[in-house]
């Protein structure tokens, strides 16, 4: 039984180990899952997104517009903060459901939570293991331009509207280095998984 927290910036490869980990049992719960979850269409939460950021962030469908919202909290601390005090708890409330859930059905499960924000939002909590994917930012950057779209501008300001690397790497117990293949990334997190279950490496 152990409950371990997945985290890094945007373009970091979280989401291949998080994979990766799914692949040899490991139960993953994915953050961002769990925040579209709570703001769903009709949720107490988007009633209290609508009544802090006005009806243009409701779509005519009853569906959160997250472009609409975006663009209101992106660039402004106070709204962000705003709308992290109506989600954040939310979703520390849902994900410890998924948590308990988990382990009622397997004691010795493991269980990954496969959260982004986790130096803003919840690094204080008891992880068992704080677990990093960690690639430098100008990797990253590279990433999002070459894999997701972005341009040069669009992508630096992803980057700089995070947390640093530096919190992160102040954080972590295990560190990943996803700076090199794809390969060499999962043999870390395999390696990783190996430690988890207390068995012994590769000879």
């Amino acid at each position: 039984m152990a409950l371990i927290a997945l985290t890094g910036g945007i373009a970091s490869g979280k989401s291949t180990i998080a994979h990766r980990l799914r692949s040899h049992g490991a139960v993953v719960v994915d953050a961002d899952a769990v925040v579209r979850d709570v703001q769903r269409a009709g949720s107490p939460v988007l009633e209290q997104i609508r009544d802090a950021f006005g009806d243009g962030v409701v779509g005519l469908d009853g569906a959160l517009d997250r472009a609409a919202l975006a663009g209101i909290v992106f660039t402004d601390d106070a709204a962000r903060e705003r709308l992290n005090a109506i989600v954040h708890p939310a979703v520390r409330a849902e994900s410890a459901r998924r948590f308990e859930e988990a382990f009622a059905h397997d004691p010795d499960a493991i269980v990954v939570y496969d959260v982004p924000l986790l130096v803003e939002a919840r690094a204080d909590e008891p992880w068992d293991l704080v677990v990093l994917a960690h690639a430098p930012a100008g990797v990253r950057r590279e990433r999002l331009v070459s894999l997701r779209g972005m341009t040069d501008e669009e992508a630096r300001a992803r980057v700089a509207a995070q947390t640093s690397d530096a919190q992160r790497l102040a954080i972590a117990d295990v560190v990943i280095d996803t700076a090199g293949s794809l390969e060499e990334t999962l043999a870390q997190t395999d390696a990783l998984w190996r430690r988890l279950r207390g068995q012994p490496g590769p000879s």
